[in-house]
């Protein structure tokens, strides 16, 4: 089985990728029903290797071994094969042939990512997993990993060995390096979960439908680039402590990765930083959230975004009086004035539509920007104003009076260009009011289809 053939054609839930509503509600996966009648297993276990004839078979066994006694649920494992050139298609084989609940896919470009992307956007399982085949993590750390995602508590999880509980044996070169680059995450793109490069992860099925198409990386970085977008559009990371021993016989290019990781974050923190993301797609619907049942009728969300406006406000207020003393070198306070304030207006709107009232994506963003100009017009008016009067009550005013005055009057305009970006330029979007539940029919149709 090749890449082109796992991606050809409807997913196997019978979605096109042209299907992208919002998440669905997430719910506790059942432990027996049709699915489980039908063979569909509810763990698939990735493992993807390259040229490794040598750990695959002890791998495979000792993972299937601990399923079978340990996992409640049916299970799958998956052995990807990133185009090895010894003899690990044989060795994947014999262990298909052998042992049930596992198979062997080939794929003939090599990436880890693109491995998991092409088997987990075949599987029919609803939670995804992987891990490395040296199994450096221990395997009991396995049902802590998938438990909350089939309780339907959390969408992805991940193992950490940065956790203060995890039990790490390592040297210090590969300690340092995965600390340095889990911080130049947390510095760059503010990621809030704790280790990136463990390979040990987990994913419910219709996240990984909605995050896959936006993952470009198909190597190292893959997960995570998914765990960051993921992040990003508010779902729920769950990380398990694990006990983990180093592989000193590891094949990773520590040098050459880290480059790629690092263009990676590049990469996702441009495309985070101008919207070009659509993670409005990975939003679970109204109700899913036990805060959108917390209080009905009330506006919510204020105090958050009186936090979000002011600190926007203090660094554009920055960028206005560094402008506006840059500008007044070579033009009068009117124009000085005008100029730094219409530069600092597109830049306040964008960066409040982005952080403070959460607008993502390019829709609407023309408009916004359109009605923030009238919010600027407004505060030029009484800054000039201000000006005005204050040359025609003192003549020649010195500078930092005239910095002065601009504060009070930015500050005077600061209530009404919250109040007016609040209520018209970034409204509340009302939410729907829950349908009510059907009643049920007293002789149920024999040709309706139960769409669960």
């Amino acid at each position: 089985m090749t890449t082109d053939s796992l991606r050809s054609g409807p997913g196997a839930n019978g979605r096109t990728s042209g299907d992208r509503a919002r998440l669905p509600v997430r719910e506790h996966l059942p432990a027996c029903g049709p699915a489980a009648a039908s063979g569909v297993p509810v763990l698939d276990v990735v493992v993807p290797v390259y040229n490794e004839e040598k750990d695959l078979r002890p791998c495979v066994l000792r993972l299937h071994d601990h399923l079978s006694r340990t996992f409640p649920y049916a299970f799958r494992i998956t052995v990807a094969d990133n185009a090895s050139t010894d003899s690990t298609p044989a060795v994947a084989a014999a262990l298909a042939a052998e042992l049930r609940g596992v198979r062997y896919v080939r794929l003939e470009e090599k990436g880890r990512g693109r491995a998991l992307r092409a088997v987990w956007s075949e599987s029919d399982a609803p939670v995804l997993a992987y891990m490395d085949v040296d199994l450096s993590t221990d395997l009991n750390a396995l049902l802590p990993l998938v438990a909350p995602l089939i309780s339907g508590h959390s969408d992805l999880a991940i193992g950490s060995r940065l956790a203060r509980s995890a039990r790490v044996v390592r040297g210090s070169k590969r300690e340092f390096i995965s600390r340095a680059y889990n911080l130049i995450l947390r510095s760059s793109l503010a990621a809030g979960f704790s280790d990136a490069q463990c390979g040990f992860k987990a994913v419910r099925s219709e996240v990984a439908e909605r995050l896959l198409p936006m993952v470009e990386d198909s190597g190292w970085f893959f997960d995570t680039e998914l765990l960051v977008l993921a992040e990003r559009a508010g779902l729920r990371i769950h990380e398990v402590p694990v006990d983990w021993i180093d592989d000193p016989d590891s094949t990773v290019h520590i040098v050459r990765t880290a480059t790629e990781d690092l263009k990676g974050v590049w990469r996702v923190g441009r495309a985070l930083a101008v919207g070009a993301l659509p993670l409005d797609r990975l939003a679970r619907p109204f109700g899913d959230d036990p805060r959108d049942r917390a209080l009905t009728g009330v506006e919510r969300g204020l105090a958050r975004q009186l936090v979000g406006f002011c600190v926007v406000g203090v660094l554009s207020t920055l960028f206005y009086l560094a402008l506006y003393s840059l500008f007044r070198l070579g033009v009068g306070p009117q124009l000085a004035n005008g100029g730094a304030l219409l530069v600092s207006a597109v830049a306040n709107t964008a960066a409040n539509r982005r952080l403070t009232f959460g607008v993502r994506g390019r829709d609407g963003a023309v408009r916004h920007q359109a009605q923030g100009l009238v919010v600027f017009a407004i505060g030029l008016a009484l800054t000039s104003g201000s000006l005005a009067a204050l040359g025609a009550a003192t003549g020649s005013p010195s500078h930092s009076t005239e910095l002065a005055v601009l504060i009070t009057a930015n500050l005077a305009a600061t209530v009404l260009r919250f109040l007016l970006l609040r209520a018209w330029v970034f409204p509340a979007r009302a939410c729907p009011e829950p349908e009510p539940e059907p009643e049920p029919d007293s002789e149920p149709d024999s040709d309706s289809e139960d769409v669960r």
